[in-house]
């Protein structure tokens, strides 16, 4: 061995039996390139990583101790595990032996003689060069990495010396190391433990007070460990009697409960940071000279702190009637107490994991443990005396062990019942459920510590038991909890009840008037009418009986969990609505004279109750509960009083009214807001129902009621109810779809009056002001001082002086120059303008030297050419009238004051004789006076002037060539031409300014101004000027455009315009609330590879040949960046940079990141704005970092208020796998860490280990910054269990994350997000609104921000998906804010309140399935909890959207599903529930209202089609139509057509078009929305609509959501025909060719009696629509009309269906296997789901039905009979078919003349039947194409039926037959959308056509998409 040969050689056993192994699946890249095998280990060696890392590291300087500690990681590994059990073991050990090997024999002492000597020698070396007296000159972060070297170094070392022989000076070094080494441990932000250099943020006074107040611990009662027996015994537990080492209040709290080491560290620094943050604001001025009062915390910043953390938690035990545990007894150390409590509960909250999303369950265990630890305190016979006492051992994860795991095994338990989300929601408790045990005081029976064996535990185990014995356990099944969530649409009727009631009964309050004789709505005022309006009531209570029964029948789950008075109230409110729904019928009929039908029947219970008041009274007593609900909707502040007060009697009084929840209580408006969103609502239900009225309703009474009089006999089918009365069949089919519509219409309303609203808001806040640079420029004069007023903290005097004074103006605007300017660089460094167009647009520092404002020199443009001009032009003799033409223009007079100074400055400068100094001061001087005197143009010539401009024009190019081109005899001899036309040329008399030199100087040799200081042009400050001025005397109009880039102008527009929006006045950087953002990611792109950017498509297209088409002028302006950057290796970086380049403009995880750096650039702009004193701040920002004080100030503070965590949840797995892409991915995000200071990654750690002899998996939170070359581990907390098992991915990754962001507001930004410099500067100002009260005392908890879709420019699908979505972020959500008061968290960038969420749950909710759209149940849960959420929009960040036609797809897709899940969930009932009326149609027509509206008007398009198919068919059409009293009135036709406007859709597009309109002017939104229609923007809407409806519908049907990955590519290839047909089979061709074959029956069968024109006008949106829905897919397939590519996709699309399904056969290989997979949701159905569907395809049979009495071959029979005998040809053909199917697998084979013969015999049988039907039964042509349209649909229902009875089919045997049937009907539908598409692919013109309407915005910017499509690359010259 090592130790004790020293020769370090591997023994030769362990050799031999190693290298026996295989070596083939060794994947640690190349043995050569060792970089990553410290990296890249199994899990279950994570141990030696260090070790690895030091070997790495100092191989350099001795490869001998290198290779030492790689065999001593070798020898560890082998000890860890010797069998090899672990993953991935054998493997690595096999690789590192034979490294060992070869570095056993290459490498040699160079020390000493031996290993012990070398080692010893090299750690004596490297303690004195990196230790003795290194931490006084090193900063913190390199001395944890030396003290980490230093500590592995000493382990080998120990490992090779013998025992004995180590160096006496060797062992003190070490003792040294030892007992140092915890001061200089790896750290996050604050180095708590440095000795030595202290970081500037420790100086920090607001640091120093919150580290004192935590290290305080006087009289706190020491613990002394004492072990106890069955505690396993292992390195952690103590085991010997003393007292634990503690340093302050959490070490403390660790020591009674068992936490985490690294939870504690964590939550350590968190604390502190919130302290120091609430510390700063509560005290805003210092005292210098008091240093320790600074250092004190102040009282009221840990008591604000605590009210915050807690208020959830008194609220809880107030709800429960339980005393809080929040206990100071006289005389306590408060401060010390209130610090304890809150650090305890941080504690629990830092180790709690998935526990996190349950923040009552976690209030519970506070409440215990908060007990438990003022019992140690506080006990009666132990005062607090600072003496011992003692304690059970706990080592440091028996929190983690006896409290969190228990409860994340019954999470575990639950979830495995979810059969991977298939279950019903009813059969398992998620998070709600069992968050909301803790609702209930008998949460208290679990006990202290939990009793596992307690109901909350032990049903689960049960339960699972069970389930693994497969025996039915449905009775001991655990309850839902409150509420459960069933698959039905009821819960629509449940949540939003009193919208249901209210249109009902106003539906059938305005058909009463309209069918009253006047038809007016004055009728409502005669008596009769009257009292039948009356009969709303009656309505009214059988629909709340139906609630009633509802809330029964659908919580019927939940009622075991339920309290007996909450069963009593479900039971009594079913009792009082059933007793309504008797009495008030009864009471009715007896006010009516003349009963007939049902009130004849209910008139004679009545009997002697003939009162007429009756029926009044009993409606007055019925009305009195929504009489006191209206009076309490007007006195808000009472409401909210009485439902938040916990009062019995006030509960006992509220207990009929709602249910007690510990949600949703008090959730009520201000009275302003409640007026404003009522008057909103006010109008829009007057427009709703007076256009229902009069548009839909009033028009079609007249011709019902003559409907319901024509007499009906001549049926054209078997009528079944031929003596119905009053033609019911018809009246339903007319009125179906108009009632529909008038349920759906709302929506339409909502989406005009949201825009009109919207719009005008908008307005006022100042949106679109500045939209054009021609507006900028004339505004931009106001803009430093609003940026001043909005963006800089304002000081008192400023206040006091209001910017009047001169000095403090130009400080402002030395502040705007140094942002205007860092902004400019930002986007030049994003390439998004150029060299040139910077220059333009950067404004210089100000400088006194200069008596105008510089602006910059775009505003500037052409002002001197045009100055010139006009004074050379000037005929005039007096000065003023220049003067005034030239001070007519500020612009103007600015260019020529700063042209004149800056020549003259620069003259004087470059002149090294004093002499001809004095010659060009003269002249200046010279022209000062004539100014003066006004006699300038006599003085001087002006018609020279244009030939002085020329020779400075030259002069300055000269001055600013670089290098050889520098010439300075050319600059001589310019500079002297200068100088000869301004004294001979212009000046009258210049001559004299030459000869007034001083006597004496005359008669020298040298010439006047041969010497010039060239130095001068080395000075940067110097050349700028230069270029500036060469600028101003150059640029002509063209810069009036610049920049050129469309989004360079719509950021600089946006930011300008910002600052004239009402926002709050900027805080000073220390005073400013701290934040984090969060980021979570999953396998997305970080950087693309260079093999991604080289990787051809199909065409041969790259994607860095898109995107250089796609931005040539970014393009072109990265070369010219490059070009100008000095590159070390050229190729290597610039490959690199172009990696980046292409990165940029992709979805990556690098463009987010770069984005969110921006907050720290900011902030550290804004310290140096603040703390730097006018002359750095005139030097410029640029210099700041040469202020070492100044920048290290800024970066401590930067530090304090700034945080950024990635969530990479697979970053350890991407780490150690093999897999390339994945290594990719692990190496980028390092990257990422190494660049970014204030970035950090979170990631969870899986590891292996082998406990009695089996291996474990354990799961750590993790997180690491950036090192020197490596990621450094910065905390380690384990956890339960794998997290993501128990609940959605996003929310999961987001949640284990979440305990190491910091300070008081947290942003959550998506992976596919972007951030902008100018935009990160106003953070300060957004989060000041968390502190601003708002209306009823309210502070916001979550603060919306607008987005900026920056996808917008790729295709014309981009650009639709960029204007929906833009219409939403800002119009919409502004909207939904002010005045609805509903906006909620709609994903990202919302800004939320950080210490308010994680104490209520978090930032999103994670149960499976359910809260499938984590993000809004964030917004729902804030709102529920008393949240208040607002929407700004004087601050964006930029967002990516989908930009391909099945990207698209998906992701609408997914967010209907999400809405589906939503429609049955407990949030979105409570808040329907809970909601004031008015504010309840908000919610629901923004949420899940939004897309059942959008099902309903899919739904009416059936109903409608429905409807004329059984009149068409029947033949009542035709009778009605052509009844004379029908014919005069045209009222029917108007009615029929009514609904086809609003099929059309196009007024959703009207918010839109108002945003547009409002930020770019309408002239362009008008354009904009006449070419999005021309684009086929209609078509792309109809179809996305589709995909709303099917998808809304089957997840609430069905289930089967689930998340659905988009992919966030470029999408320049062609989807193919089978791709296409897979995606959207069954929501759109299927739905589009019923529909196809209904319109087709209706015109056919109802040709000879309608006109063409009607059906036209009825019909037109319905063709549109399926139109759309078959064809849009390939309408927007890029190439998808190329012939080449259409034969391709036939070919692929045949072989995909012929081929055989099987296990492992992926969908897209097989339709079998697709096929299967589009079942899965009526596989885990419901029998109600089952049934539905049954029920559902029994539509289908109706065609044949209708059809089969049509065919000419029925002689126009209309028995029974001849409906019989089509199903006998039905029964028939099937049977054919089977026997064709069974003869090819029986016979096919073996027997091909049998089966030859048999077709034959079938064949012939066929033509004989055929020929007797066409000879002897009058069959027709005709009726052969009828039967077709008979026939098809009713295979198809056949099919359907067969698909849900899956399991007894097969059972039968029918099922193969089944699947046959289904296959054939796939090739159909299949060939027939595929037949337009190959006959369109003939014509070659259309591609072109197609691929100039996909990518329209290209085109219009000069690009050549075709080309790019069609593969044709540019050849380079």
């Amino acid at each position: 061995m090592a130790s004790s040969s020293g020769t370090g050689r591997p023994p030769r056993s362990l050799s031999r039996r190693m290298t026996r192994l295989p070596t083939r699946s060794v994947d640690l890249q190349n043995e050569d390139n060792p970089i990553n095998d410290s990296e890249q280990l199994p899990s279950s060696l994570s141990p030696i990583v260090p070790i690895l890392r030091v070997a790495n590291d100092i191989e350099k300087e001795n490869l001998r101790v290198a290779y030492l500690c790689r065999f001593h990681a070798f020898e560890k590994a082998h000890k860890m595990d010797p069998n090899s059990n672990g993953r991935g073991v054998r493997q690595f050990k096999t690789y590192l032996l034979h490294r060992l090997e070869r570095e056993g024999d290459e490498t040699t002492c160079t020390l000493a003689s031996s290993d012990a000597g070398e080692i010893q020698l090299y750690y004596q070396r490297f303690y004195e060069k990196n230790i003795k007296d290194a931490e006084h000159t090193k900063r913190p972060e390199e001395m944890a990495k030396i003290f980490q070297t230093a500590t592995v170094l000493y382990e080998v070392l120990k490992t090779v010396v013998p025992s004995g022989r180590l160096d006496a000076e060797t062992e003190r070094y070490a003792k040294d190391v030892e007992m140092r080494r915890e001061q200089h441990e790896h750290y996050n932000i604050l180095p708590l433990n440095a000795a030595g250099v202290k970081p500037e943020i420790m100086e920090l006074a607001e640091i120093k007070a919150a580290l004192h107040a935590l290290r305080n611990l006087d009289n706190l009662p020491m613990p002394r460990i004492q072990a106890t027996t069955g505690v396993p015994r292992d390195s952690s537990v103590m085991v010997m009697e003393r007292v634990k080492s503690i340093n302050d209040i959490l070490d403390w709290l660790s020591s009674i409960f068992g936490f985490q080491k690294g939870n504690i560290a964590n939550q350590r620094e968190h604390l502190i940071l919130l302290l120091a943050n609430f510390h700063r604001r509560n005290k805003k001025t210092e005292d210098p000279t008091d240093a320790h009062h600074n250092a004190v915390l102040d009282r009221v910043t840990v008591q604000q702190l605590k009210d915050k953390i807690f208020k959830n938690y008194s609220s809880w035990c107030n709800y429960l009637r339980c005393k809080p545990n929040l206990r100071f007894p006289q005389g306590c150390d408060r401060q010390q107490l209130e610090l304890i409590y809150i650090g305890l509960y941080l504690l629990i909250w830092g180790e709690a994991s998935n526990v996190r999303f349950m923040p009552e369950c976690l209030c519970y265990i506070f409440h215990n443990m908060a007990h438990e630890v003022y019992g140690i305190l506080y006990s009666n016979v132990h005062p607090v005396s600072g003496a011992t006492y003692q304690s059970a051992a706990r080592d440091e994860e028996s929190f983690l062990r006896e409290v969190i795991t228990p409860i994340y095994q019954v999470l575990l338990k639950e979830v495995k019942r979810t059969k991977g989300g298939k279950a019903s929601h009813s059969e398992w408790r998620n998070y709600d459920d069992l968050n909301e045990y803790f609702w209930s005081q008998r949460c208290f029976r679990l006990g202290w510590p939990m009793d596992t064996k307690a109901d909350f535990f032990r049903r689960s185990d049960v339960q699972l038991a069970n389930e693994r014995a497969n025996q039915a356990a449905s009775g001991k099944r655990k309850p839902k909890t409150n509420f459960v969530e069933v698959r039905t649409f009821w819960h629509l009727y449940r949540s939003f009840d009193r919208m249901w009631i209210f249109f009902i009964l106003a539906f059938q309050a305005m058909v009463i008037v309209a069918w009253s004789p006047s038809g007016s709505l004055a009728a409502v005022f005669d008596e009769d009418v009257f009292k039948s309006v009356l009969s709303i009531f009656i309505t009214s209570a059988f629909l709340n009986l139906l609630q009633a029964t509802l809330d029964i029948i659908l919580s019927w789950n939940a009622w075991k969990s339920l309290k007996f008075s909450q069963i009593l109230r479900y039971l009594l409110k079913f009792a009082a609505a059933a007793a309504w729904a008797v009495v008030l019928p009864i009471g009715y009929s007896s006010s009516v004279q003349n009963p007939k039908g049902l009130v004849k029947f209910f008139s004679s219970w009545a009997r002697d109750w003939r009162n007429q008041s009756f029926y009044n009274y009993a409606v007055a007593l019925y009305l009195m509960p929504n009489i006191l609900a209206a009076i309490i909707f007007l006195l808000p502040p009472l409401r909210r009083h009485v439902e938040r007060s916990n009062f019995r009697v006030v509960t006992l009084l509220m207990w009929w009214a709602q249910p007690k929840l510990y949600v949703g209580r008090g959730m009520h408006e201000d009275m302003f807001s409640l007026l404003k969103y009522t008057l909103f609502w006010g109008m829009l239900i007057v427009s709703k129902l007076a256009f229902s009225y009069y548009v839909e309703i009033l028009p079609l009474v007249g011709p019902t009621k003559l409907i319901m009089e024509i007499p009906m006999d001549n049926y054209q089918w078997h009528e079944f109810f031929p003596n119905v009365t009053h033609n019911i069949g018809v009246v339903i089919a007319i009125w179906a779809p108009i009632v529909l519509v008038y349920f759906m219409d709302t929506q339409i309303w909502y989406a005009i009056f949201s825009t009109l609203f919207g719009g005008i808001r908008g307005a006022f806040s100042h949106l679109g002001e500045i939209r054009t640079l021609g507006m900028l420029r004339s505004r931009f004069e106001a803009v430093p001082a609003a940026f001043s007023r909005r963006l800089m903290p304002l000081e008192s005097k400023d206040t006091k002086r209001k910017d009047m004074d001169e000095e403090l103006e130009r400080k402002n605007i030395a502040n705007f120059c140094q942002v205007w300017n860092e902004f400019i660089h930002s986007m030049r460094m994003e390439d998004l303008i150029s060299n040139r167009d910077r220059d333009l647009l950067l404004v210089p520092y100000s400088s006194n030297k200069v008596s105008v404002v510089q602006w910059p020199p775009f505003l500037l443009a052409s002002k001197i050419p045009i100055a010139l001009d006009m004074a050379k032009d000037f005929k005039g003799k007096e000065d003023d009238e220049l003067f005034k033409k030239i001070k007519a223009d500020d612009y103007m007079r600015s260019a020529v004051t700063e042209c004149y100074e800056t020549v003259k400055d620069i003259l004087l400068d470059l002149l090294d004789d004093n002499e001809d100094r004095i010659i060009v001061q003269n002249i200046c001087d010279e022209v000062d006076n004539s100014i003066a005197h006004k006699s300038f143009l006599s003085k001087f010539k002006m018609s020279e002037l244009p030939q002085l401009s020329d020779k400075l024009e030259k002069f300055l190019k000269l001055l600013q060539a670089e290098g050889e081109n520098l010439s300075e005899p050319q600059i001589i001899n310019v500079f002297q031409d200068i100088m000869e036309i301004l004294t001979k040329d212009i000046m009258d008399g210049g001559h004299e300014s030459l000869e007034s030199a001083p006597p004496g100087q005359v008669a020298r040799m040298e010439q006047r101004f041969e010497r010039l200081n060239i130095k001068l042009l080395e000075d940067k400050s110097w050349r700028e000027k230069v270029v500036r001025l060469h600028l101003l005397l150059t640029v002509k109009e063209s810069a009036i455009n610049v920049p050129q880039n469309l989004e360079a102008r719509r950021r600089i527009t946006f930011f300008a315009n910002s600052l004239f929006m009402n926002m709050p006045s900027a805080p000073k950087v220390r005073d400013m609330l701290s934040f984090s953002v969060l980021t979570p990611y999953y396998k997305e792109d970080v950087l693309y590879s260079a093999d991604e950017l080289k990787k051809e498509n199909e065409d041969g297209i790259s994607t860095l040949f898109y995107l250089q088409k796609i931005y040539p002028d970014e393009w072109t302006n990265f070369q010219e960046r490059i070009k100008d950057s000095k590159l070390g290796e050229p190729e290597k970086e610039e490959m690199d940079l172009t990696r980046h380049w292409v990165s940029y403009r992709g979805q990556t995880l690098s463009r987010t990141v770069r984005g969110m750096m921006y907050y720290r650039q900011a902030l550290e702009l804004q310290c140096f704005l603040e703390f730097a004193g006018d002359e750095a701040i005139f030097r410029g920002y640029q210099n700041f970092e040469q202020q070492k004080h100044f920048y290290e100030f800024a970066q401590a503070l930067a530090d304090l208020k700034f945080t950024y965590v990635v969530s990479c949840q697979v970053y350890g797995n991407q780490k150690k796998s093999g897999d390339p892409k994945d290594q990719n991915c692990y190496l980028n995000i390092q990257r990422l860490l190494l660049t970014y200071r204030s970035l950090r990654v979170a990631y969870i750690d899986e590891t292996e280990k082998t406990i009695d002899g089996k291996s474990r998996k354990f799961y750590f939170s993790v997180l690491v910054k950036g090192g020197e070359k490596l990621d450094e581990e910065v905390y380690r907390i384990k956890l339960p269990g794998r997290p993501v098992d128990i609940g959605e991915g996003k929310p999961e990754n987001q949640n284990h994350a979440i305990i190491f962001t910091r300070g008081e507001a947290l942003q959550t930004i998506d992976m596919n997000q972007d951030n902008y410099f100018e935009e990160a500067f106003k953070m300060r100002n957004v989060l000041k609104e968390f502190l601003e009260r708002r209306h009823g005392q309210r502070k916001p908890t979550i603060l919306g921000l607008r987005e900026h879709i920056f996808t917008g420019s790729v295709s014309s699908l981009a650009w639709f998906m960029s204007n929906q979505e833009t219409s939403f972020v800002t119009i919409g959500q502004r909207i939904l804010a002010n005045p609805l008061r509903v906006r909620f968290h709609y994903g990202h960038p919302d800004i939320f309140d950080r210490i308010f969420h994680i104490t209520r749950g978090g930032i999103s909710k994670a149960s499976k399935v359910i809260n499938l759209s984590e993000d809004i149940f964030a917004g729902y849960n804030s709102t529920l909890r008393g949240g208040f959420i607002t929407h700004h929009e004087y601050i964006q960040v930029g967002k990516g959207r989908d930009v391909g036609m099945n990207q698209i797809s998906l992701f609408e897709a997914k967010v209907a599903n999400g809405n589906g899940e939503q429609t049955l969930s407990r949030d979105v009932y409570r808040l329907g529930r809970r909601f004031d009326f008015y504010r309840m149609l908000s919610f629901y027509f923004t949420t899940v209202g939004f897309y059942f509206s959008s099902m309903m008007t899919v739904l009416t398009v059936y109903i409608f089609l429905y409807g004329r198919l059984y009149m068409v068919m029947s033949g009542v059409e035709r009778e009605i139509l052509e009844n004379p009293s029908i014919q005069q009135s045209k009222a029917l036709e108007e009615a029929l057509a009514t609904q086809s406007v609003f099929q059309l859709g196009l007024l959703l597009v009207l918010p839109m078009v108002m945003e547009i309109g409002l930020e770019k002017g309408f002239r362009t939104a008008l354009g904009d929305f006449i070419i999005m229609q021309l684009q086929l923007a209609s078509v792309f809407f109809t179809f996305q609509l589709g995909t709303k409806a099917h998808y809304y519908g089957r997840t609430i049907l069905h289930g089967g959501s689930k998340y659905r990955a988009t992919g966030r590519g470029f999408v320049v290839f062609h989807a193919k025909f089978a791709d296409n047909y897979r995606m959207y089979s069954r929501s759109h061709f299927v739905k589009g060719l019923e529909l196809f074959i209904l319109l087709i029956i209706y015109q056919v069968y109802g040709e000879s009696y309608r006109s063409s024109n009607l059906y036209l006008f009825i019909t037109f949106s319905m063709w549109f629509l399926v139109a759309s829905w078959l064809f849009a897919p390939f309408v927007f397939n890029p190439s998808g009309f190329d012939w080449q590519k259409t034969v391709d996709d036939w070919t692929d699309w045949k072989r995909w269906m012929g081929n055989r399904g099987g296990i492992g056969i992926s969908p897209n290989k097989s339709w079998e296997s697709w096929w299967d997979e589009e079942q899965e949701h009526i596989k885990h159905t419901t029998i109600r789901g089952r049934v539905l569907e049954i029920i559902l395809a029994f539509r289908f049979f109706i065609y044949q039905y209708g059809i089969v009495y049509h065919l000419d071959i029925a002689h126009h029979s209309k028995s029974i009979l001849v409906y019989g005998l089509s199903w006998l040809v039905m029964v028939i053909a099937l049977l054919v078919l089977k026997m064709v199917s069974m003869g090819r697998r029986r016979f096919g084979t073996d027997f091909q003349l049998m089966f030859r013969i048999l077709k034959a015999l079938l064949f012939l049988g066929f033509m004989s039947v055929m020929t007797v039907l066409f000879v002897v039964c009058g069959l027709t042509i005709s009726d052969l194409f009828a039967a077709i349209l008979a026939f098809t649909p009713t295979g198809w229902a056949l099919l359907l039926i067969g698909q849900a009875c899956r399991s007894l089919l097969k059972w039968v045997g029918f099922w193969d037959s089944i699947k046959e049937l289904a296959r054939g009907y796939e090739c159909i539908m299949g060939l027939i959308i595929f037949m337009p598409i190959a006959l369109l692919s003939w014509f070659p013109f259309l591609s072109e056509f197609q691929t100039r309407l996909l990518f329209n915005q290209a085109f219009s910017r000069g690009l050549q998409i075709s080309m790019i499509l069609a593969g044709r690359k540019e050849k380079a010259a």
